[in-house]
């Protein structure tokens, strides 16, 4: 700061000095005054540009400011890596968010990472409960929250497992013999058999295979990726876990498609309604009467539900079920088909329509921010 003001005051000194010598320097002698008074000027002008752009940085010269810490990114940097996603503007500014109250300076490796990914949505999905203005606000700021996160996820690469072995554990699945489908879960793939949990009837008994029986699984991962292996029963065995099934081993892996949404594998009990709809008039009539059901899994585009009433392809129906949080959910959907399992059916409904404060709650479902 002496030095700063040392520049400033050197060339008033100078010209006060020249006032008093009467006129008597030269013409040449005033021109080296003004020469110097300038490059007074420019240095200062300079150091004063210095000392603005160190404050502008975040955490320089706090007491509890990184030796070198990374720099944030720019907004052209994130402009690169999303420009392809499929983004729109409200939601290339909540990613932003997201990334910045987070401090995240890497968006590369931040975008490629589940475990990133899950961390700091959820913790932008408690922040935004706690700072929004009333509950039509936070509606609309978690609609844009969760879409964010869904086109993400539905960009995301992800690898699809080359072998039965590569199959992560505790990853759920649905077990396919003859033409009946089981609800399971992968136990272990790393010894020389598949396991996973033994298969279920629908009035809760184990279900009895036999060995050498042929097997279709189908399996998904949080990446909303799906794929199946063809495979045979080997055998039972028991683990920590109850008793399990033993699958051959197989190498042929196929892939089935890749979910526009994230699904859960959840049970929870549901309330559902026919719906009649005038091909006329396209009205829809809600029936009066109740039926009960049970959720398998859940997204934000459809879930698969249990039944035991008999149900067609393309029926409409209207669900109710109340969530973790206390908060029912609604939605109005369609048949899209129909599978047996046990002495059970299992419809497979994509959502049509589902009010936004039932996404919202279906997304944080899925993606476990409730808890």
């Amino acid at each position: 700061m002496s030095i700063l003001m040392n520049l400033m005051m050197f060339p008033l000194v100078s010209l006060g000095d020249m006032k008093m010598g009467g006129g008597a320097k030269s013409a040449s002698s005033a021109s080296g005054q003004y020469f110097v008074l300038g490059v007074g000027i420019v240095v200062i002008i300079l150091i004063i540009i210095n000392v603005l752009r160190n404050k502008s940085k975040p955490g320089v010269g706090g007491k509890h400011a990184p030796a070198a810490g990374p720099r944030a990114f720019s907004g052209f940097t994130l402009h690169r890596i999303t420009s392809d996603m499929g983004l729109d503007r409200e939601q290339v500014k909540m990613l932003d968010y997201v990334m910045k109250s987070g401090g995240i300076s890497d968006p590369e490796r931040f975008l490629n990472s589940p475990a990133l990914l899950d961390k700091h949505f959820k913790r932008a999905y408690k922040l935004i409960e706690r700072t929004s203005a009333g509950e039509e606000d936070l509606n609309e700021r978690l609609a844009v929250l969760f879409s964010t996160r869904n086109i993400i996820d539905a960009n995301a690469k992800g690898n699809i497992a080359t072998s039965s072995r590569q199959i992560a554990e505790k990853t759920p699945a649905v077990l396919t013999i003859d033409n009946a489908n089981y609800q399971t879960q992968v136990i272990s793939a790393r010894g020389d058999t598949l396991v996973v949990e033994k298969p279920r009837r629908s009035a809760g008994g184990i279900l009895q295979l036999q060995r050498g029986r042929k097997a279709n699984l189908a399996l998904s991962t949080d990446s909303s990726k799906a794929y199946a292996v063809e495979t045979q029963i080997v055998g039972t065995t028991d683990t920590p876990y109850g008793p399990a099934l033993q699958l051959a081993h197989s190498k042929q892996i196929k892939k089935l498609f890749n979910r526009s949404f994230r699904r859960r594998q959840k049970a929870i009990e549901t309330g559902f309604y026919f719906v009649q709809v005038d091909e006329k008039t396209k009205k829809m009539t809600v029936d009066k009467r109740r039926y009960t059901g049970n959720i398998q899994d859940i997204s934000v585009g459809g879930c698969s539900m249990k039944v035991t009433i008999q149900v067609i392809p393309k029926q409409r129906l209207k669900l109710e079920f109340i969530d973790d949080d206390d908060t029912i959910v609604a939605a109005l959907g369609e048949v899209l088909r129909i599978s047996r399992s046990g002495m059970g059916t299992i419809i497979h409904i994509k959502f049509l329509k589902v009010p936004r404060r039932s996404l919202n709650s279906i997304n944080a479902m899925v993606y476990d921010y409730e808890n």
